[in-house]
């Protein structure tokens, strides 16, 4: 968990000035990363993909019935 939100707030700032864009195959390298790395702290896969579905479906219900911000 993230406890010092100003201090990660600059460390994101300053990591997008340095990379403005990443590269469809930097950030399927970063998502490999992060599988593995899930797999090595044995969190992923999940036992049961379907835990927490009722969460999901529950916010994706609320965000669908919030209005649109893109102007039509």
């Amino acid at each position: 968990m993230i406890k010092n939100i100003p201090a990660w707030k600059q460390f994101e700032d300053s990591l997008m000035k340095e990379n403005p864009q990443v590269s469809f195959l930097d950030s399927l390298r970063l998502l490999e990363a992060m599988w593995n790395e899930g797999r090595k702290l044995g969190v992923l896969p999940p036992s049961n993909p379907m835990d927490g579905i009722e969460v999901d479906i529950e916010i994706a219900r609320v965000l669908n019935c919030l209005p649109s911000s893109s102007p039509e």
